[in-house]
Parts: structure tokens; C-alpha cells; sequence
């Protein structure tokens, strides 16, 4: 295991990947966002930024926070904001430039991800439902130290889950507890999907998608990038649930019958 140092990762840029888990988009209600959006097969639907050093508006706030969870303000008339765990495997990687192009991505390590999100409908990006300020992100303090994520590597035995602690003390199912291995795009496919996303998804004012690369370059090319590639599906309970202060919100990764793991527990307020 190693741990991540937060004030270091201020430097790198934070992206992540739509669609990467059968039936996830649906059960967010973000289907129809994608209505316009072409994608081949099982692929997922595309990539998008939720942290860039320097960036624009908030997308240049640091959200990352490995134990606390800030609400966002209400919506002008008053009513709530609804935010949804989004449990994920985050991925470590350094970045290789080619110019202007991202030429590879060379991961180095894994972890638990809350993608933490705002359900707002008819937001123009998914960018726009990312990022509200510090501490709406989360990243366990200790990831496992992988370079290998082959179906038959070390990977093969790694599982992700996530419950939700509310005052009654007990620890309900949030997420479907599932293996790395169910993501739809994983390993090198998944690595060289998202290097390609990098150099042509382009976006366009009728999808929720836009440039990540050129807003890579714009954010100083960095070397190294988190990258949530995507949610799992929800039980029944975290379909319905959204977050409320006082709540604890709890991503896990962890290898089948071995204690170690990394665990991100985030307090709500």
C-alpha cells in the first residue's frame, strides 16, 4: 500500500470516465443526457474533467478530501441538492506527452473514489454536477500499489463496495458489491480507450461531453491524473437515498479474504 500525499495531488488534474458499469447511468436517471452520444458495443460513453490545476471556475478548486463531505449551498429557490455517492476505483497514473497529445497513461496505483454528484437535471455538462468546492470529492489515504491490472493479475481478486452509515449506527448496502474485473472496460483496453477519448472526443453543445484533452493541455500538460473509471450500480436503498449531514459515506477496495484495503470514510455536513 502507499500513501497519497493530498497537497502533491493539487498538482495533478482529476478526470473521469461515464457509462464504465452496466445499468449505473440509468439508475442516476443520466441515461437521457446521453441520448446524442454514439459509443460502440459496451464501450463507455465518454470522459470528463472534475479537477484542473489552474482551471477555470470551480473545476479550479482542489475537491479531494479523504474524511469530510461538504454539502453544496441550495438551489436558488430554496430546495435541496440531491448528492449520491458515486463508489469507484480510482486510478493513479502518470501521464506521457507527446506534444500536445496525451501519449500514454501509466498507472501505478488503485484506490476507493466517491465521485460524489450532484443529481441536476438538464445540466449542460457532467462537470457542471462535479466539483462544488473543496471537499466534494473523496480519495481513500492509501491506495494499493499496482501496475498490473491484466484479468488475471492482481486486480483479479480486488472487490468494490460502498455502505452508508446514518444515526442508527448500522451499515446499510449502498453499492453493489462488485469485482474490478465487472467493470464493462478495464486493463490496457481501458487505458488505451481513454488515451483515444483524450485526443478526439471533442464534444459539442448537444452532449454533456467536452474536450478533456485540450483542457489538459490548457491546465499546463500535467504528469500525473486520478481517475474515477466509473460507478458501480446502486442497491435498492442507495438508488433512492440521497445524502444528508451527519451521514458517513464509505467506498471500499479490497482483495477477497486478505484485510488489506483502502477505505475512504467521508462524514456528511
Amino acid at each position: 500500500m502507499i500513501e497519497l500525499d493530498l497537497p502533491e495531488m493539487r498538482t495533478w488534474a482529476g478526470f473521469g470516465v461515464a457509462g464504465n458499469f452496466a445499468g449505473h447511468l440509468e439508475q442516476a436517471g443520466e441515461a437521457v443526457d446521453f441520448a446524442g452520444v454514439v459509443s460502440e458495443g459496451e464501450a463507455p460513453k465518454g470522459i470528463f474533467p472534475w479537477y484542473l490545476p489552474g482551471g477555470p471556475g470551480l473545476l479550479g478548486q482542489f475537491p479531494l478530501s479523504t474524511s469530510r463531505l461538504r454539502t453544496p449551498e441550495a438551489n436558488a429557490d430554496g430546495s435541496p441538492l440531491n448528492l449520491q455517492i458515486e463508489p469507484e476505483v480510482g486510478l493513479a497514473c502518470r501521464i506521457a506527452w507527446d506534444g500536445d497529445t496525451v501519449a500514454a497513461l501509466e498507472p501505478f496505483a488503485l484506490g476507493a473514489f466517491n465521485d460524489c454528484s450532484i443529481r441536476r437535471p438538464g445540466a449542460p455538462k457532467i462537470s457542471d454536477k462535479k466539483n462544488w468546492g473543496p471537499d466534494s470529492k473523496g480519495v481513500a489515504p492509501r491506495f494499493f500499489e499496482i501496475s498490473d491490472l491484466s484479468p488475471t493479475g492482481p486486480t483479479s481478486k480486488l472487490r468494490l463496495e460502498c455502505l452508508l452509515e446514518r444515526g442508527d449506527g448500522q451499515r446499510h448496502a449502498y453499492g453493489v458489491n462488485s469485482p474490478l474485473q465487472g467493470y464493462s472496460y478495464f486493463g490496457q483496453r481501458l487505458l488505451d480507450w481513454i488515451v483515444d477519448r483524450l485526443a478526439n472526443q471533442k464534444g459539442s453543445p448537444d452532449t454533456p461531453l467536452e474536450d478533456v484533452g485540450a483542457l489538459l493541455v490548457a491546465a499546463g500538460r500535467p504528469t500525473h491524473a486520478l481517475i474515477g473509471i466509473g460507478a458501480t450500480r446502486y442497491t435498492e436503498l442507495g438508488a433512492s437515498t440521497y445524502l444528508r449531514p451527519g451521514d458517513t459515506a464509505i467506498v471500499r477496495v479490497y482483495e477477497e479474504d486478505v484485510p488489506a484495503a483502502s477505505v475512504l470514510e467521508q462524514t456528511v455536513s
